[in-house]
């Protein structure tokens, strides 16, 4: 027989628990709220355990009875309702985390990892391009907790000989992804795009199928030569290539300096760490030569060294462009056409092979992170000093020998005069003796 009436449901004030019979209670605290209660005795411990089932605002009087039932029916069968209803909602939840796919598991993991933290949309665009042309086709529409190493070779497979680099950072790229939707209790179990122990005896090493090819550099033997036809040509581009030898900085850090970077009088440039590749402030220390062309530079852009014509940055392949229209075809040792950033190489291998700098020395002037932990706790200096006397050796090694190179020139016109930093070439024209 119950003991409750809806309109005794509805007036009653006083904080307390109010017994419906069979374990059936209406439980009212002292800010007011009202909420069913199902009372039972645990048949293994014989302790007495209360079981929310919801707040009057939720269940009536009669839905509660209702769940009560249920309840005492589990109870009556040896169970645990508390129990049973935790696994049947882990049941409710793994079956729509089933219906969570992998592409919208690569969204969200873009989206609230890569992109906050992504130093340019190129790169930004690149996650998303390579997940959506390789592995959206073959897993996209799968739920994330059903993706196996079945389906990780079935991306990985077509382009593993064909497109190695491409593929190894999908490799990477996807197990990130997997194990974020992991983390985020969207899958469980281990990683199925791992590479060490897993991948690495399915799929054949990158090394052994592909020569690393790095960026194709000028031997610095030719680099003189180079620095002549630099010299000789007028424009932003010219100026901001010969900067970007002498500092051996990458493409975009040259390119976007700006005036607050540069101290002239301590000859010191501070690339920000917003802009440089290791996401740490880099200092460069300057050459007089260096210092000769963004002097050279002033009065261009009231903020920017190395402006475009639009008065912007200059664009990052405006120094290869001029690379390649220039009248000498410039290549590495295999015969591939240069690029910028083989110029950093050039330096590398000069340091190397002609002079006695210590190795750590030429690493910082190429602003290369120290690998080992160790050393790096106990090494913060940036070695500034040291590295100014190599990059005025560095500076006085290319003028030296460039202005050797433009002596030995031989053509019809001869070149009296050449401006090392200036956009304008003075040429003095005169008939060639026999």
């Amino acid at each position: 027989m119950y003991k409750l009436t809806v309109m005794a449901v509805k007036a009653l004030k006083k904080p307390g628990y109010y017994n419906d019979g069979s374990g059936l209670y209406l439980r009212v605290t002292k800010s007011g709220t009202k909420s069913w209660i199902f009372r039972f005795r645990d048949r293994t411990t014989r302790k007495v355990r209360d079981m929310g089932l919801g707040s009057l605002r939720d269940l009536s009087l009669a839905e509660a009875r209702d769940a009560a039932g249920e309840a005492r029916k589990i109870v009556r069968s040896g169970a645990d309702p508390i129990t049973e209803r935790q696994l049947e909602r882990a049941e409710r939840r793994l079956k729509v985390e089933s219906m969570f796919t992998f592409d919208q598991a690569a969204e969200r993991y873009v989206a609230m990892v890569v992109e906050p933290v992504s130093k340019n949309s190129k790169h930004l665009e690149q996650w998303k391009n390579t997940l959506r042309t390789y592995a959206s086709p073959v897993m996209g529409a799968l739920p994330v907790a059903a993706i196996d190493t079945y389906h990780i070779l079935s991306v990985l497979d077509p382009i593993w000989h064909t497109k190695t680099e491409t593929a190894c950072r999908l490799r990477a790229r996807i197990e990130k992804v997997l194990d974020w939707a992991r983390a985020r209790k969207h899958r469980e179990g281990p990683n199925p795009a791992r590479w060490r122990g897993h991948m690495q005896v399915l799929l054949v090493a990158p090394n052994k199928i592909k020569r690393v090819r790095h960026f194709a550099s000028l031997p610095y033997a030719r680099l003189p030569e180079l620095i002549v036809e630099i010299r000789g040509r007028s424009g932003h581009a010219a100026r901001c290539l010969e900067f970007t030898i002498l500092t051996a900085t990458r493409t975009g850090e040259s390119t976007g300096v700006q005036w607050h970077e540069v101290d002239l009088d301590r000859a010191v440039w501070t690339i920000p760490a917003s802009r440089m590749k290791t996401q740490r402030e880099h200092r460069v220390p300057l050459s007089s030569a260096a210092v000769d062309i963004l002097k050279g530079q002033q009065g261009q852009h009231e903020h920017l060294v190395f402006p475009s014509k639009k008065g912007r940055h200059l664009p990052r392949m405006a120094m290869l462009d001029l690379l390649n229209n220039l009248d000498t075809a410039y290549e590495d040792g295999d015969g591939r056409p240069i690029t910028v950033h083989g110029f950093r190489s050039s330096f590398r291998t000069w340091a190397a092979e002609m002079t006695a700098f210590p190795r750590d020395i030429c690493e910082a002037s190429l602003a290369h992170v120290t690998k080992s932990r160790s050393e790096a706790a106990y090494n913060h200096s940036d070695l500034l000093e040291k590295r100014a006397e190599l990059m005025n050796a560095w500076a006085t090694y290319i003028n030296n020998e460039a202005e050797g190179a433009a002596k030995q020139q031989k053509t019809p016109t001869a070149i009296t005069w050449i401006p090392r930093y200036s956009d304008d070439l003075t040429v003095t024209s005169k008939k060639e003796t026999p």
